[in-house]
């Protein structure tokens, strides 16, 4: 999400890197601010539960902004669901590695730390590379096939776009993509802009439906969870949190 959103908001709503990290600011600030609140005021809830709140919020956010892309027209259209979003996340945060450390013997909890942590790193890296190519694929072959479903464009003009497309794939925003199609009539040119438009629309719902699927399936094991009695904290496990 933190790679899939950004690209969204400067190729179609135009955003400067400022702009972009202000649009997305309500899903971190919201990430912190629950994980802080949740940490803090825990108390006797049971660990499991709130991770089955988190993974549940999670889901309804996702699928909020997946609902939402054909109609937004900036990004303050997303600020409901980046904010439900994000507090399912901050649950998760506040939550989760402790619960997997808990089970932990004081003499091994530093080495599953260690894995932990390379775990997590090692799916940022693989979730921004895999956000990024599924976008542009899912960009690519809509918006050929839409191009080639076009009653606009003629056999020449779809062959044209199709393999310009091949050779050079990237995300651009309408003001760079008009300036490509300078000089074509203005129905190829308002025919090729609504492709594209829908084009992203699509692309970026296809990339959430990875945090959404994520989210459905964090959401199932969590009932499996709540039926298990939850792991009492180690005091080594707190004192690498605290750490």
């Amino acid at each position: 999400m933190m790679i899939a959103l950004p690209i969204y908001f400067q190729m179609v709503f135009e955003y400067t890197a400022m702009e972009t990290g202000l649009a997305i600011a309500p899903m971190s600030l919201s990430i912190f601010l629950i994980a802080l609140l949740a940490g803090r005021k825990a108390g006797k809830r049971s660990p499991s539960r709130i991770i089955r709140t988190g993974f549940a919020l999670l889901f309804l956010g996702v699928l909020l902004l997946i609902s939402l892309i054909p109609r937004a027209d900036s990004g303050l259209s997303f600020l409901i669901p980046l904010v439900i979003t994000g507090s399912g996340l901050g649950l998760l945060v506040s939550q989760l590695k402790l619960y997997t450390l808990s089970p932990i013997s004081e003499e091994r909890v530093s080495e599953a730390a260690g894995v932990n942590s390379a775990a997590g790193s090692f799916g940022l890296s693989f979730g921004l590379a895999f956000a990024g190519a599924i976008m542009l694929a899912t960009l690519a072959l809509s918006f050929t096939n839409m191009v080639q479903s076009s009653t606009v464009l003629n056999p020449d003009q779809q062959q044209q776009v199709a393999q310009a497309l091949e050779e050079d794939a990237e995300i651009m925003s309408d003001t760079q993509l008009e300036a490509q199609l300078a000089g074509q009539p203005a129905e190829v040119q308002a025919e090729i802009l609504r492709i594209n438009t829908e084009a992203r629309h699509i692309a970026l719902q296809v990339a959430l439906l990875v945090p959404l699927l994520a989210g459905l399936l964090g959401l199932v094991d969590s009932f499996r969870m709540v039926k298990m009695p939850d792991p009492e904290p180690s005091n080594a496990a707190e004192g690498l949190l605290i750490g």
